[in-house]
């Protein structure tokens, strides 16, 4: 509960409907679909790494380069076992609304 300073009424309400979408069976024709996005940093190794050999494990360095970054976004219908996954190079409103549409498009997730 690190980003909830306390359960109000309102939230444990909100929290149970949750549950129940959750326990509802599933039918493709309401799909309960989990979105969510993260921004990574692309790293390099500043130096190259020693293999590991008979006995010793790989051995790296510590350090790194920054490669530029990249935004992951992906959607997850868990009852049906799907998920779909696009990259892009911004995290803006127009690149969600893309990967939106893009769902849409491909009719896995019709309106």
């Amino acid at each position: 509960m690190w980003c909830i300073s306390e359960i109000t009424p309102e939230y444990r309400e909100r929290m149970y409907d949750i549950l129940d979408l959750y326990e509802k069976p599933y039918d493709p024709k309401y799909p309960v679909i989990g979105l969510d996005e993260k921004p990574k940093q692309l790293l390099d190794d500043k130096r190259k790494p020693i293999p590991m050999t008979p006995g010793h494990r790989e051995k790296y360095d510590y350090e790194y380069v920054r490669q530029g970054n990249a935004n992951i976004f992906v959607a997850v219908e868990f009852k049906a076992g799907r998920r779909t996954i696009r990259v892009t190079s911004q995290r803006t409103k127009r690149d969600f609304a893309k990967f939106i549409k893009h769902l849409v498009d491909r009719q896995r997730f019709p309106l």
